[in-house]
């Protein structure tokens, strides 16, 4: 099994554990799952790491800076299935009907292009190629809620 984290979750761990990590064991381990790509760390994650809390995430795993630990979502599109599954089940329908459709299309665009969308994405492909493998699977680690109180337009997880 194979894992790809959010931003969110990485900041967790630098914030919340590796400050008890006293003797590097913690880091030295997810150094080393992120080096041989057991966690996987998306080039957008990896951006959106720079802009987070001031860059504490790159600061504490400096290591992340380093454009071969990161696995590149450029070539990732979406596919039809996913189109439906975003407008059927990612969007919240309350806050979708608050919105012009010029209005909606841009929230859609915006998460297209986003971390969130990215790794779910990656993770779909993935298994999808490796379908095959029932041990090679992808899981996303995040801090999503379903709660709707969190005023995010699109979520990602699946109902």
């Amino acid at each position: 099994m194979k894992v790809v984290i959010d931003t969110s979750s990485l900041l967790a761990l630098v914030r919340y554990y590796l400050p008890f990590d006293n003797d590097g064991t913690l880091f030295d381990l997810i150094k080393n799952k992120i080096t041989n790509k057991e966690i996987i760390i998306i080039d957008k994650v990896a951006k959106e790491s720079k802009f987070v809390s001031k860059g504490i995430i790159l600061e504490k795993l400096e290591y992340l800076k380093k454009k071969e630990v990161r696995v590149s979502t450029v070539d990732i599109l979406p596919t039809k299935r996913f189109y439906n599954q975003l407008e059927n089940q990612f969007v919240y329908g309350v806050a979708k009907n608050r919105l012009n459709e010029a209005e909606y299309e841009k929230m859609k665009e915006d998460f297209l292009e986003s971390a969130d969308a990215k790794l779910i994405l990656y993770a779909l492909k993935y298994n999808k190629e490796n379908d095959m493998f029932k041990d090679d699977k992808i899981i996303i680690v995040t801090e999503e809620t379903s709660a709707e109180n969190d005023n995010k337009f699109i979520k990602k997880y699946l109902r």
